[in-house]
């Protein structure tokens, strides 16, 4: 496993912590009223599971593509032509 690799699953696992503390959070009626142990270990499980399910399906925003894959960049558009050149175009 790349440094690509981890630093994808990193990112994804961060998400999923947010994602999770937010679907927590926002389960209860008001602020007081947040079981904040419950966000924390249901968000760290979250987490985790995030980091295993990396492992073993992998991610493809973290594998390489071969070189044949690679796009090069398109060319520089031809600039838009000027208001002359388009009444120039309809004149009779």
């Amino acid at each position: 496993m790349t440094k690509e690799f981890w630093k994808a699953a990193l990112i994804r696992c961060i998400r999923t912590i947010a994602q999770t503390a937010i679907a927590s959070i926002g389960t209860t009626a008001m602020i007081q009223d947040v079981n904040w142990m419950v966000v924390l270990s249901t968000s760290a499980l979250a987490g985790l599971l995030s980091i295993l399910t990396s492992i073993v399906t992998g991610l493809p925003e973290a594998e390489a593509k071969p070189e044949a894959e690679k796009k090069e960049p398109d060319p520089k558009p031809e600039p838009a032509p000027t208001y002359e050149e388009i009444r120039d175009e309809f004149k009779d």
